[in-house]
């Protein structure tokens, strides 16, 4: 077998998966640890590719560990976060909320 099969792999279930499959992007990185394969796709499909839960990412990550292990290769999947994938956190205005001390916070108890 080729030694990109992983990443062939993937890709041919990453493409079926998406609404979007000619974003889709893998990158192969071989080192000591073992394979490494990067995901990037559109932000659009970040869903179901993720799946509820998680579920749909941990099923493929399977697999392709046992396309790996078939090669006798250790392989890890690695989804990359699209740009704008996430919504940022909001700013602070700057604006500071007055501290109040301990017997302050008390009288607002009125005990």
């Amino acid at each position: 077998m080729a030694k990109d099969t992983d990443k062939e792999f993937l890709e041919y279930i990453i493409k079926a998966l998406v609404d979007h499959p000619e974003d889709v992007k893998v990158d192969r990185k071989v080192d000591e640890m073992g394979v490494l394969l990067s995901l990037s796709i559109n932000s659009e499909d970040m869903g179901q590719v993720i799946g509820r839960q998680g579920a749909t990412a941990r099923s493929i990550r399977n697999l392709v560990r046992i396309v790996g292990l078939k090669n006798h290769a250790r392989v890890n999947l690695k989804i990359e976060e699209p740009e704008g994938g996430r919504a940022a956190p909001k700013a602070s205005t700057g604006e500071k909320t007055p501290e109040k001390g301990i017997s302050e916070g008390l009288d607002d108890l009125k005990l």
